[in-house]
């Protein structure tokens, strides 16, 4: 009886820790800690801290692997969207949506452009209409683009 009280007290300190930390729009922290505090009146439900009881037939049991999979549930969402907003790569995840510190956009390759040019034009001038480029000349620009990323 006392074990059930004090779980259902830390689930809804927890509950409340959530309700806050999602006002102050951290909602991934706030999925995560409400998926925490689910976990211990979840276990008193499934009937893991009262064991005595009958879990097999009981529906409270049954509500309580229900809530059990909530818990879970927001634990693998709040995860595929902390990959999703972070990469494939990892890294510390913010729930700001701020950029990364140390992340800078990718520089454009000049030298891409000016390899499609023939050698006699100028930079700013285009080629002119009625020449076609040799057949290698026509893909120079993506195979540097491809060398750049190292494929």
């Amino acid at each position: 009886m006392i074990a059930e009280t004090v779980c259902s007290a830390v689930s809804a300190a927890g509950l409340g820790i959530a309700v806050v930390t999602a006002y102050r729009r951290r909602f991934l922290a706030a999925a995560r800690i409400a998926a925490y505090s689910l976990v211990p009146v979840g276990l008193v439900m499934t009937g893991v801290v009262g064991w005595l009881s009958d879990t097999a037939f009981s529906p409270t049991a049954w509500a309580g692997f229900g809530v059990l999979a909530g818990a879970w549930l927001l634990f693998a969402t709040t995860r595929a969207v902390e990959r999703r907003r972070t990469g494939a790569g990892g890294g510390a995840a913010t729930d700001t949506g701020s950029i990364r510190p140390g992340a800078t956009a990718p520089a454009s390759s000049t030298l891409a452009l000016r390899q499609g040019q023939g050698k006699g034009q100028a930079q700013g001038q285009p080629q002119s209409q009625g020449k076609r480029p040799a057949s290698g000349d026509d893909f120079s620009d993506i195979e540097a683009i491809l060398k750049k990323h190292g494929i």
